[in-house]
């Protein structure tokens, strides 16, 4: 083996870098190829399963043969239909995908809400799920439509995150802040799920 140039091999192997691809995924999640939406949705999803994010936050489609950036307004999926059993620590909340992948929030898929910031349109804050990690710091993930953030304002209870009182939800065992603790409102609220979910109150 002694003699063989191997990285002209690995060049061989790597996909081929195409720079910048016409695609583009707007905030709702349409997919448009040279300005023109991509209806056909098993391409999509396609796509959608080739898609990385690199350490600086860019997005590229890769395939084995190729790969190149592309342009994305917001995040790549989003969350548009919500599921959910059991309650309090052993609830599961599941959502689909856009693209009809399920994700269980969890561990592993985080909900993320910028919960301590008040939306400037007194909705409340925009909830991302993590999808699958990027190939750094930086996750892939799905903005949570607004209909979907409403059904989880409906399973919140009250919770603790990083020291300050919180609405939240369960998923896995893991508690996910969604919205600031309201005034007034009664620390260990009656009722089922709720006052089982809402009873450890240091759930960071």
């Amino acid at each position: 083996m002694c003699g063989i140039d191997w990285s002209r091999h690995v060049e061989a192997l790597s996909p081929r870098d195409c720079g910048r691809l016409p695609f583009l995924i707007q905030r709702d999640g349409t997919w448009l190829y040279r300005g023109s939406p991509i209806r056909r949705k098993p391409l999509v999803c396609l796509f959608g399963s080739v898609l990385r994010r690199d350490a600086a936050g860019l997005y590229r489609l890769e395939t084995p043969v190729e790969r190149g950036l592309i342009e994305v307004e917001d995040v790549p999926f989003v969350a548009v239909e919500l599921d959910w059993t059991g309650c309090g620590r052993d609830q599961r909340l599941s959502f689909r995908t856009n693209i009809d992948q399920i994700i269980c929030a969890g561990p592993d898929h985080a909900l993320d809400v910028n919960w301590r910031c008040a939306c400037s349109s007194g909705n409340g804050a925009v909830p991302y799920l993590t999808v699958r990690p990027g190939d750094g710091a930086l996750p892939i993930q799905a903005r949570v439509a607004r209909s979907v953030y409403y059904e989880l304002a409906a399973l919140a209870v009250p919770g603790r995150h990083d020291g300050l009182d919180c609405m939240g939800v369960w998923s896995c065992n893991r508690f996910f802040p969604v919205g600031p603790m309201p005034q007034g409102l009664d620390a260990a609220p009656a009722g089922g799920c709720k006052l089982v979910a809402g009873a450890d109150r240091d759930a960071g």
